[in-house]
Parts: C-alpha cells; sequence; structure tokens
C-alpha cells in the first residue's frame, strides 16, 4: 500500500510492522471514510474499550490515508518499547494536573493547522460502562475542538475487546477477531465558536461528541444504549470494580 503522506520514516516502519499482524489477527468490517476531510486538519475521536484499541482504530485511519497524531498519557511515553515508539512516530504526550498541560494542546494545535489528523478517545480511560458503552467524556477533546475550529469526527468501534479483553494484559491470538470500525459525518459544533470556553460550553461540547459516537456504536452492535451515559464519578463502586487495581494506574489514552 502506500504510506500516508504525513508518516514519518519511523511510523513507516512500525506500519509495516503491525499492519500485517493485524491483518493476520483481524477480519475488517470498515466503513466512513468519505467523512474524512482531505484539505485540512481535523480530530478523529474513538470510544474506548481495550487495550488494542489504538491499534485497532490506527489501523483503520492509517489505510485511509493518515498517520494519526495520537494523544497518549505522558507516563506512557517512559514505559519501555511503547515510549520510543510513541516519540518516534511523534504522537502527543498529554501532562495531566501539570504546570506542562498545555503542552499537549499546542502540539495539537499545530498538527491541526499543520493539515494533520489528531487522534483522541475523550473519555480518558477505558470506559466503565459495564457493557462497554461510551461513557461521560472528559473536556479535553471539547477545548480543543472549540479553539481551532477543526472538524470533529466521531468513529465507532467495536471488536477490539475480543482481541485485548477490557484491562487485559495479553492478546488473543488464535482465530481471527470481526473489527468494525465506522466513521460518521462531523459533530456540529458551530454555534459553540466564540463562546467562552467555560463549564457549560465544553461538557455540552463533548457530550455531542459521545453522543454521535454512540449512534454509530448502537448501529454496528444493533441494541439500544442506556438512556442515562454511566459517569464513574456518580459510580464510584461500579468504577472500581471494574477497574480493580487499574483504577489508579496509567492507561492507553
Amino acid at each position: 500500500m502506500r504510506h500516508p503522506a504525513r508518516a514519518n520514516r519511523a511510523y513507516r516502519f512500525i506500519a509495516n510492522i503491525v499492519r500485517p499482524l493485524m491483518f493476520a489477527t483481524t477480519r475488517r468490517a470498515w466503513s466512513g471514510g468519505e467523512n474524512f476531510p482531505r484539505d485540512r486538519g481535523f480530530i478523529a475521536a474513538a470510544n474506548h474499550m481495550s487495550y488494542a484499541d489504538p491499534l485497532t482504530t490506527a489501523h483503520y485511519l492509517y489505510d485511509h490515508g493518515f498517520a494519526p497524531r495520537i494523544l497518549a498519557k505522558a507516563p506512557l511515553f517512559k514505559v519501555f518499547f511503547v515510549g520510543p515508539i510513541l516519540r518516534s512516530s511523534g504522537q502527543i504526550p498529554v501532562y495531566r494536573n501539570s504546570s506542562r498541560a498545555g503542552e499537549s494542546l499546542e502540539a495539537a494545535f499545530t498538527a491541526l493547522d499543520g493539515g494533520e489528523c489528531v487522534f483522541v478517545f475523550p473519555e480518558g480511560t477505558l470506559t466503565r460502562d459495564p457493557d462497554l458503552w461510551p461513557m461521560t467524556g472528559k473536556t479535553g477533546v471539547a477545548r480543543l475542538a472549540l479553539q481551532s475550529k477543526a472538524p470533529v469526527i466521531p468513529i465507532a468501534q467495536w471488536g477490539a475487546q475480543d482481541l485485548i479483553p477490557r484491562y487485559g494484559k495479553f492478546p488473543r491470538l488464535f482465530g481471527r477477531k470481526q473489527q468494525t470500525v465506522v466513521a460518521g459525518p462531523p459533530v456540529d459544533l458551530s454555534d459553540l465558536y466564540g463562546k467562552p470556553l467555560e463549564g457549560a460550553v465544553l461538557r455540552e461540547a463533548t457530550e455531542r461528541v459521545m453522543a454521535a459516537i454512540t449512534v454509530l456504536l448502537a448501529e454496528i452492535r444493533g441494541e439500544e444504549p442506556p438512556a442515562t451515559r454511566f459517569d464513574p464519578r456518580t459510580n464510584p463502586e461500579v468504577s472500581r470494580k471494574i477497574g480493580g487495581d487499574h483504577a489508579t494506574k496509567p492507561e492507553l489514552p
């Protein structure tokens, strides 16, 4: 295949290793690629269920012609083997609760201004919803979208949890796992542009993104999502039960 024009040498090298592994372990049902802008930078926002999500969704984006710049938690950049891969391929560290917190947004703005795809998991961590529906999102995606005015393309994916179960450490390599990934049209946030980036505005924009992702996922699953989105802040016992020790450990973005 032709590598995306914005993929650097390290990105291409990694793709040449990872893509054959993905082809060998998954069966793909991909759609919605026509919704990706080709003339400007954009934000790709997906649901998060498994440690395999960055691979399955990045594979989808890469084979649609984009080398996504993934917003990943800063501690991952210090992990053996993982860190060098993230740094060399140009991924963006997120410094939470730190004086460096603004650096990730600035890097993302620069990437968007340069016409790149910035990829985020708005939930910020693996969903705590017992049935793997998208939970409440964090407002970082809203801040990035409203300040940059870049299109937000919602992506729903289903099947990565069969490759690596939620909080699982090892992939299930026997039998090719079905991976369904769908991109939808841009989320309409235009009426929020120019408004003060206050709590209510950020929460509204975030919920619109999460709702768009949820609608796509419901279509994939052929099921009705919960009437109320799971919020780990109001369901701490359920969140701890599902997350276990992982609730306080660094995770993939």
